[in-house]
């Protein structure tokens, strides 16, 4: 079993102040999720936990496995066993999906990957997602739509298998019928082995990824968890009723 702890974790940008004490402990087998309204820091906590340079992490700790995190570039963090899914994926030219996806994989696992077994895992992995047939092979998400970045990040997470996943709001540009097959793409995945923090604003992709955890952020800290019960009840009533209960004066602000 992995384990990611996340302790008074603050984060500035550009001096200013975006996560003002983010406590988490998420362990493999658990699906985190956390939502809140716009602006309150949920993508600066995925970005910071992958080591994104604009970010800069000003107090707190985050340790996997006993390795600290943030004295790690990015590609040991990868290594160690985080992945974060992007909520905007970039378009690379000139690389293929398949080519950049055994590089990574070589990269995170430190192991020549076998051309054949790469390449029969890969499309079966593409095929689970019901992804068109070129987009496997074509250059990295350019000329994808939306949905089709999302589905490709989805194919990268199950390629690489990696302990703790972050998807930063994996359902925008999904359909209904795509938003179902990552759903359960990602759900089939969770396990001893493995476990996610979901940052999403909607309760749509929890109909098919079951949470086990449920946090509300809220200008930069963790404010309320609970269970699915949260879900319903913020699907229902908003944020609101979250910023009246607990006494809190917030105006959304830069994730």
């Amino acid at each position: 079993m992995s384990t990611l702890k996340i302790n008074n974790l603050q984060v500035e940008i550009e001096g200013k102040k975006i996560l003002k004490g983010v406590n988490l402990v998420v362990n493999s087998g658990e699906v985190h999720a956390i939502m809140g309204p716009n602006g309150t820091g949920k993508s600066t906590l995925a970005s910071a936990l992958m080591g994104h340079p604009k970010y800069e992490v000003t107090e707190g700790t985050a340790i996997l496995d006993d390795e600290n995190l943030l004295e790690m570039e990015v590609d040991e963090r990868a290594r160690s066993g985080l992945f974060l899914a992007m909520q905007y994926p970039a378009e690379v030219p000139g690389v293929t999906n398949s080519d950049f996806m055994r590089q990574a994989l070589k990269a995170v696992s430190g192991k020549d990957v076998s051309l054949i077994d790469f390449i029969f895992k890969y499309e079966k992995n593409a095929e689970d997602l019901k992804m068109r047939k070129d987009l496997p092979h074509r250059y990295l998400n350019e000329g994808f739509s939306g949905g089709e970045r999302k589905r490709n990040e989805i194919l990268q997470l199950k390629t690489l298998k990696p302990k703790i996943a972050i998807l930063d709001e994996i359902d925008s540009g999904l359909d209904v019928d795509a938003l179902k097959i990552v759903g359960n793409n990602v759900n089939d995945m969770i396990s001893p082995e493995f476990g996610c923090i979901l940052i999403t604003h909607y309760q749509r992709i929890l109909d098919y990824i079951e949470p086990t955890h449920v946090h509300i952020m809220i200008d930069g800290k963790i404010v309320l968890t609970g269970g699915k019960e949260l879900i319903t009840k913020i699907d229902t009533n908003g944020y609101e009723w979250v910023k009246e209960e607990l006494g809190i004066d917030f105006e959304a602000g830069n994730e």
